[in-house]
């Protein structure tokens, strides 16, 4: 099995090497080099390379004037004691962002509708941009429906609904006489997301679940069941089935598609160069040119998988500006009794996936 694993990422990063920058920014449905020369973006510009600057203007938002975040992502609420984490900007390497304008974002998607697809990743980002809209129209009218797996908040002058699909692994996950099956190779709960204008997928933090922590009994591919296999190799496939359900449910003349990108953890502090640490502390970003830990395994799958779809498909390719930021957790500013390294305080690093799902939008 350990061969399997080593020949698979030898041969995705092999065949993804040359195309990964093909779906930084130029994968996607309708960009035009004038749009993007509008937004002050170089069409050359590759958005997701750059470092961190202090930026006194920052946050975008305040937490306590957003009626939004959940408890597990309010930092402030929670007494975090500083604040400098809230202070920095991605600055692009080549180019500059545009900042984010929700009345641009509100008339731009007027009457439409945005769906997150995925796990607690994807609740961190539909709250952030929630929070970053509603600050530029605090008195707008909202209306928000929390159901199970289900939630929506629209702003009800403008008709633009944000919706909240919760599904951790993409496919499905169905309860049979012999336990909960983790089916690799199906997606019947897709059906929910046909018809939207936006779809936000992501997926992975729960594939490395084990244990009392996982959530499925069995795994089954076709006719195969199996206890367990390597997470990796389940992604893959479990990722090649969504490319599939992509291919053939999306019209791209009507539905943009993103991948939300691998968002890193940072309990370990050996991926910074500082074993005897966590993220419990941290109130700067790594400012190094190159984060030690590298590029991640499943940052190398999602461009594999991505590299076969035949539909456009956008990656928002976070991860390394993400590894960077191991001061942006709640760690113990939360409802949350444990240390949490994988979620994200708001306002905070999620507001910069929104800015880059914004700039991208917006052309």
């Amino acid at each position: 099995m350990g061969f399997l694993i080593l020949s698979l990422l030898f041969l995705l990063s092999v065949e993804t090497k040359a195309k990964a920058e093909h779906y930084y920014l130029n994968n996607t449905s309708s960009n035009s080099i004038d749009d993007k020369e509008l937004l002050g973006i170089k069409s050359s510009c590759n958005i997701y390379r750059g470092k961190w600057v202090y930026d006194s203007s920052y946050p975008l938002y305040d937490s306590s004037n957003c009626p939004f975040i959940d408890n597990e992502f309010n930092c402030q609420k929670y007494k975090r004691p500083d604040n400098l984490y809230l202070k920095y900007r991605w600055q692009p390497f080549s180019c500059n962002l545009p900042r984010f304008n929700g009345l641009v974002f509100l008339e731009k998607y007027r009457g439409k509708n945005i769906m997150f697809v995925g796990d607690s990743l994807s609740l961190n980002m539909w709250e952030s941009l929630a929070c970053m809209i509603h600050s530029w129209v605090p008195k707008a009218k909202y209306a928000v429906i929390r159901k199970e797996g289900l939630a929506e908040i629209a702003f009800l002058d403008y008709g633009v609904r944000l919706l909240l699909y919760r599904t951790p692994y993409l496919v499905d996950m169905v309860k049979e006489n012999v336990g909960t099956i983790l089916k690799l190779d199906s997606i019947r709960s897709g059906n929910a997301w046909r018809g939207m204008d936006v779809l936000i997928f992501n997926s992975w933090h729960w594939w490395t679940h084990t244990k009392s922590s996982q959530p499925w009994d069995y795994m089954q591919e076709g006719n195969k069941v199996f206890k367990d296999m390597n997470r990796l190799v389940a992604y893959y496939k479990g990722m090649y089935t969504w490319a599939r359900w992509v291919d053939r449910n999306v019209d791209p003349s009507k539905t943009k598609v993103f991948f939300q990108g691998i968002s890193p953890v940072h309990y370990e502090g050996k991926d910074w160069n500082e074993p005897t640490k966590s993220c419990k502390a941290e109130t700067q970003p790594f400012l190094g040119i190159r984060y030690p830990a590298g590029t991640t395994p499943a940052a190398i799958v999602v461009n594999k998988v991505l590299s076969r779809i035949k539909k456009p498909v956008h990656l928002l390719d976070l991860t390394t500006l993400s590894q960077y930021r191991k001061d942006a957790h709640p760690t113990y500013y939360s409802d949350h009794s444990t240390l949490d390294c994988s979620h994200w305080c708001l306002p905070g690093l999620p507001d910069t996936w929104n800015l880059l799902l914004y700039t991208s939008l917006v052309n």
